[in-house]
């Protein structure tokens, strides 16, 4: 089955700092995404939401088990599906660059499917649901952020 891709992008006023920490905040997620419920399931290596640590997220029926697997604070934020949807090899990461005028988000992810010729069904639902999850991310962030004013952009 083919590898899928999906990549998208915002740009949010608050600092790389800013929106890592609600990448990282798990309980933050249902406020800025479509998520509707989170869930530490097991904390990670150096306790919380560490690296290693599971995630159950809720969203309508579907329940996402995930693993965080890449933490860089401002730089990076990964994850991997452990269950919850028919793919396989489903991993993410969320890179942030800082700029003058805040920062660049760049959320990615592969997968195959498992059921074939789903792929590209799939590559289109999450495709949308991840642009939204970053939207939303950058707008929270804006929102709950100490900005630099605009004339200091």
């Amino acid at each position: 089955m083919k590898q899928q891709e999906i990549s998208v992008f915002a740009k949010s006023r608050a600092s790389a700092a800013d929106v890592y920490a609600l990448l990282h905040d798990g309980a933050s997620w249902p406020e800025w995404s479509p998520i509707d419920s989170f869930e530490l399931t097991k904390e990670g290596c150096d306790g919380g939401e560490s690296l290693g640590a599971r995630r159950l997220f809720k969203t309508g029926l579907v329940r996402s088990h995930e693993e965080i697997v890449a933490l860089e604070p401002g730089r990076r934020f990964g994850y991997i599906l452990l269950s919850g949807l028919p793919l396989r090899g489903y991993q993410a990461n969320v890179d942030l660059e800082q700029g003058p005028d805040g920062t660049l988000i760049h959320w990615h992810s592969s997968f195959e499917p498992v059921i074939p010729g789903t792929g590209a069904f799939y590559r289109m639902v999450l495709g949308r649901f991840i642009q939204r999850c970053a939207g939303g991310l950058a707008a929270y962030a804006e929102r709950t952020a100490r900005l630099l004013p605009a004339s200091c952009a």
